[in-house]
């Protein structure tokens, strides 16, 4: 003779006083509730910002090999190397410029006001942002205030692309 017996389990209640306290949040998660919070600039402003950081460390060579020195020990190398990394409000501002204009053309002062970004001051508050919740960092020496009147947006994005009429005649013929 075989018995059959169905146990049945709650394992919630095993399961429960185990569970995690502590949430990990991936940098989406962290600029969802940054835009959330601060509801000023679109998610799509900060990924573009932490997008031109990388392209102004790629373009501008920061932390490169060229910096390589082999009098100095590993710590001093690595601290010279963060702080040739390091970028001022001013290069980043022009970074972003730059990286705007590569990216989205005689379009980029449209896209940037689309996102509510229409003056240099306005990276300021982006990067400040991300440094508030650990995206981005900065040194002692940084302030808000290197951001403010970099540059005029109808200085930079519109007479870059001044079309001369000589390129214009040489399209048409």
């Amino acid at each position: 003779m075989t018995f059959r017996m169905t146990v049945r389990i709650d394992l919630s209640e095993l399961i429960l006083p185990y569970r995690c306290k502590f949430v990990i949040m991936t940098d989406d998660a962290l600029l969802y509730q940054l835009v959330d919070q601060d509801p000023r600039y679109p998610l799509e402003a900060y990924n573009f910002v932490r997008d031109a950081l990388s392209f102004a460390a790629d373009s501008m060579e920061l932390g490169s090999s060229a910096y390589f020195d082999p009098e100095l020990d590993e710590e001093e190398a690595a601290h010279r190397a963060r702080r040739e990394r390091h970028l001022t409000g001013q290069q980043l501002c022009e970074a972003i410029r730059m990286y705007a204009i590569n990216q989205y053309g005689y379009m980029a002062k449209v896209v940037l006001k689309n996102w509510n970004v229409d003056k240099t001051d306005c990276f300021g508050d982006i990067v400040y942002n991300m440094i508030s919740i650990g995206l981005m960092k900065k040194s002692n020496e940084d302030r808000q205030t290197h951001f403010n009147n970099v540059y005029k947006f109808e200085d930079v994005f519109e007479t870059e692309f001044a079309i001369c009429q000589s390129a214009a005649n040489r399209r048409s013929s």
